[in-house]
């Protein structure tokens, strides 16, 4: 894949998870006010804490996705993949987006089901764009095929 696609997917991706930030966090406002203007309860829950646990997960998944907006956004200008650290966040944000994904067809729509695989498409783009480098690109000689030995023929 060249430089400028690898650049741009991240970008866009980048993008796309900042947009998914702000709507997450609007959302999870209105319902905890909602919920606080209700005075709604849950099995005796009090309406208090579903409000302000509602604005915290809110406030966490735009965090969150956030964090991973700019982890794409330091490998597109470094064009380099992110670390070990960086990788492991970006396949929770995946793995998150699959599972979401399979929800929202029956609670949502199709819309909102294809919006969560069209992020999560780019997001594994990305990691697959940026996977182990060829020997080539860095600069080390490469690794040795581990296979068997072939047999000396007989005479």
């Amino acid at each position: 894949m060249s430089v400028v696609v690898r650049r741009l997917v991240a970008f866009l991706a980048a993008l796309v998870l900042a947009v998914e930030a702000v709507g997450i966090v609007i959302i999870n406002v209105v319902l905890g006010t909602v919920v606080k203007n209700q005075d709604m309860s849950l099995a005796g829950t009090d309406p208090e804490a579903m409000s302000k646990g509602t604005w915290a997960l809110g406030g966490v998944s735009g965090i969150f996705l956030l964090l991973c907006a700019v982890l794409l956004v330091v490998a597109g200008v470094r064009d380099r993949g992110p670390g070990r650290v960086g990788r492991i966040v970006l396949i929770c944000c995946a793995v998150v987006h699959g599972v979401l994904g399979a929800l929202t067809v029956g609670l949502v729509g199709w819309t909102a089901f294809a919006w969560m695989m069209v992020t999560l498409g780019l997001i594994v783009l990305v990691l697959v764009a940026y996977g182990a480098e060829p020997a080539a690109r860095s600069g080390k000689a490469a690794p040795e095929a581990a296979g068997p030995e072939p047999e000396p023929e007989p005479a």
